[in-house]
């Protein structure tokens, strides 16, 4: 007679299994990325939370590709990105220039200069983003926890539906846009995303769209159950509840 197993060990069960099923799933061309010596040792430290192998799997970016990156930040994918297209890829990040003046922080003496990307391949722009104009003919384009600053004062409000056709017009046909960024609270819309950095994957999904990308999936890799989005972001240090979305632009 068969015993049913309990629902907590079915739930590691699977749990576990899905790890190990995702750990397969990751081609060597990403972990090679991630192995890299030319990658600081502050990247490393961010993998944990950024769970990169996995999310990067996700999108599907590969060698060969021309991949663009909306607001790389301080370069953590890009550094990523040059090495897994490779010599026959390129990379193009695309930095918004602020619309709003602000004092610079004090410097500080102990921090140390950003890191230095060893990549070739990649070639760096800053814009308006109010009239965003990417490279023609992208595999993916991607942008991680910033599209709610999109949003805000400090990047002028740009209207959302010119900048997502934007990267829309940019993709190839049966190209891949992702977006990955802070969740914030249902039925809040933008409202955080000046306050506590967070934006509603409701609303990401339903601009998006509205421009005539097809939703492709979502993924929970980045889901932390354990934040009640009600904090800012910067208060979580890297463990904040995040979304995953990845659009098709329709075509083969």
């Amino acid at each position: 007679m068969s015993r049913r197993m309990p629902l907590r060990v079915a739930l590691a069960v699977f749990a576990a299994a899905a790890l190990i099923a995702g750990a397969a799933a990751v081609p060597a061309y990403i972990t090679s990325a991630l192995a890299s010596s030319s990658r600081p040792e502050k990247d490393r430290d961010r993998d944990v939370n950024r769970k990169p192998d996995l999310v990067i799997a996700f999108a599907g970016i590969k060698p060969g590709q021309q991949v663009g990156e909306l607001m790389p930040g301080g370069g953590y994918f890009s550094r990523l990105f040059c090495q897994i297209v490779g010599p026959t890829g390129h990379l193009y990040t695309i930095s918004m220039i602020p619309a709003v003046k602000r004092d610079p922080p004090p410097p500080d003496a102990a921090a140390a200069p950003p890191p230095a990307n060893a990549c070739t391949n990649v070639t760096a722009d800053s814009q308006d983003a109010s009239t965003l104009k990417l490279p023609s003919g992208l595999d993916v384009v991607w942008t991680s926890e910033n599209y709610h600053d999109l949003h805000n004062a400090y990047f002028g409000k740009p209207d959302l539906k010119v900048l997502d056709r934007a990267v829309y017009d940019a993709l190839k046909p049966g190209g891949i846009f992702i977006v990955e960024d802070h969740v914030a609270a249902a039925g809040s819309g933008a409202r955080d995303t000046e306050t506590l950095h967070r934006i509603e994957p409701a609303l990401v999904k339903q601009e998006v769209t509205s421009v005539g990308f097809v939703f492709v999936a979502g993924s929970d890799l980045l889901h932390n159950p354990e934040d009640s989005h009600d904090a800012k972001v910067f208060e979580l240090k890297g463990r904040s509840d995040k979304f995953l979305f990845k659009f098709r632009k329709p075509g083969n």
